[in-house]
């Protein structure tokens, strides 16, 4: 397993980030025209996350909201703010294709816990801080298992799961089953659970 997570899954993490991202490539400038259009001009959303160890970068992804306030100039709910553009670019997990860049990058994984907000560093417990033992992935053991229709504690013991269990089969698995939720539309986007509210922490340690 040590090697693995050492040599071969960074390796083959910038080769498959890569290739992906030159086959992808009219793709995601047919997106990147649209949203600049569509947000008049701002097709990138960028947002600091903790990675491995809790090194903080800066993620990259399609701008799927507006930046729409309220009379006291805060932003409105994210529920508000999704675009009908943004809807369809989510259901067809399009929005995603920029992380390619944080894999090649070596920020991000193709597959390991979804790199999540800094500001529940603060309210994680000891057993949900495993997930940053490794990097964070595009995909992971809890998008194939649910993604947002799962609780936040049923995600975390996913995360931990493949924290302590990573392998080639694993990642092959997942990998194999994250492209069967994206062309099924299984499970990749549901307006009414893709937008969840926010993790406050959890009383009890598991």
């Amino acid at each position: 397993m040590k090697l693995y997570k050492t040599l071969i899954k960074p390796f083959f993490d910038r080769l498959l980030a890569t290739i992906g991202f030159i086959i992808l490539f009219p793709i995601f400038i047919v997106v990147w025209s649209i949203l600049m259009v569509s947000n008049r001009g701002s097709a990138f959303f960028y947002q600091q996350r903790p990675g491995k160890n809790e090194r903080i970068f800066k993620i990259i992804k399609f701008k799927t909201m507006n930046d729409k306030t309220d009379s006291n100039g805060e932003l409105l709910p994210a529920q508000q703010r999704l675009t009908k553009t943004g809807i369809f670019i989510r259901k067809h997990s399009l929005d995603e294709i920029p992380q390619l860049l944080n894999v090649i990058k070596g920020d991000m994984s193709l597959i390991g816990p979804r790199p999540l907000l800094t500001k529940y560093l603060e309210v994680y417990n000891d057993f949900q801080k495993q997930r940053h033992l490794i990097k964070p992935g595009i995909t992971g053991w809890a998008q194939v298992n649910g993604r947002n229709a799962i609780s936040w504690e049923q995600k975390f013991e996913y995360d931990v799961y493949y924290v302590k269990h990573m392998n080639f089969l694993l990642d092959l698995k997942i990998l194999v089953l994250t492209v069967y939720k994206v062309f099924k539309k299984d499970g990749i986007y549901n307006a009414d659970n893709d937008i969840v509210p926010d993790f406050t922490g959890t009383k009890t340690e598991n």
